[in-house]
């Protein structure tokens, strides 16, 4: 498949590539200020992200943690356009070396090629002398970082935010962490959240901070319940229906089981 929809604001440009054309999780955006690309996207879509690169000369490959979907073709971004891709430090290990994919994930997005990258500043200096702040807000994943641009009130978010809801959870995600870090960035001067899954969200803020809402009602929900004495599977079933085929692809380990779990241990 190619480049399923174009996405513009001001200077910042976006390409959704994705196998499957129809679903957000199952989509990515790459997006593109100046020379600057924010993350690489799923390397089963290069020819659809190779011809987006080429419209213009890319500089610097800034990538916001090492998950599949956007460290996928950092590989083949750095020797296509002869650059060392920017990394969170704890991601670089598992980008040089490679890590193991499960199996629905790369049937989704493919396997990532690895890759040497070089450290992410704390501070970017972008074209024009626009300032990119990187900022560590691990919960979905230990390495996750958020790029915060205080001159313009934008945050390119990562998978901090992807939706206002959520109803599964990866086995290795820590809830605690995501609704601090989620405060952290709530706390920020901002307005526009460019989100790779969801698109490009004017209200962002707005938008995240509904979600942060969301995860606490759940959380006190699914709390109550289990002082009441109620099972975790009982609790599942109750407040977001039976475990499904998602579950059962994944072997469990992205589970609305893991999500209520994890619910069970965030202070309310």
């Amino acid at each position: 498949m190619g480049i399923h929809q174009r996405y513009q604001l001001n200077d910042v440009d976006g390409a959704r590539v994705g196998r499957f054309k129809g679903g957000v999780n199952t989509s990515f955006i790459v997006y593109r200020i100046g020379e600057a690309l924010i993350d690489a996207g799923p390397a089963n879509q290069w020819p659809a992200v190779r011809k987006f690169i080429g419209e213009q000369p890319v500089g610097k490959l800034l990538l916001t943690h090492h998950h599949e979907d956007h460290g996928g073709n950092a590989s083949r971004i750095a020797r296509h356009c002869g650059l060392v891709p920017f990394a969170p430090e704890l991601s670089r290990d598992k980008l040089k070396t490679g890590y193991r994919t499960p199996v629905l994930q790369k049937l989704i997005w493919g396997s990532p090629r690895p890759v040497e990258t070089q450290p992410l500043p704390e501070i970017t200096v972008l074209d024009g002398g626009t300032r990119l702040q990187a900022i560590h807000t691990p919960g979905h994943a230990k390495d996750l970082h958020v790029f915060f641009l205080p001159d313009r009130g934008e945050v390119f978010s990562g998978d901090l935010y992807i939706s206002k809801s959520l109803r599964y959870l990866r086995s290795d995600e820590r809830l605690d962490q995501l609704t601090d870090s989620i405060r952290k960035v709530l706390a920020l001067d901002f307005a526009t959240l460019f989100c790779p899954h969801r698109g490009i969200l004017e209200n962002g803020k707005p938008s995240l901070a509904a979600k942060l809402e969301n995860i606490i009602t759940l959380c006190g929900q699914a709390q109550d319940l289990h002082q009441r004495g109620m099972p975790v599977e009982n609790i599942v079933a109750e407040l977001l229906g039976p475990e499904d085929m998602m579950a059962r692809m994944t072997k469990y380990n992205f589970s609305k089981t893991n999500l209520i779990k994890e619910a069970l241990k965030v202070p309310v």
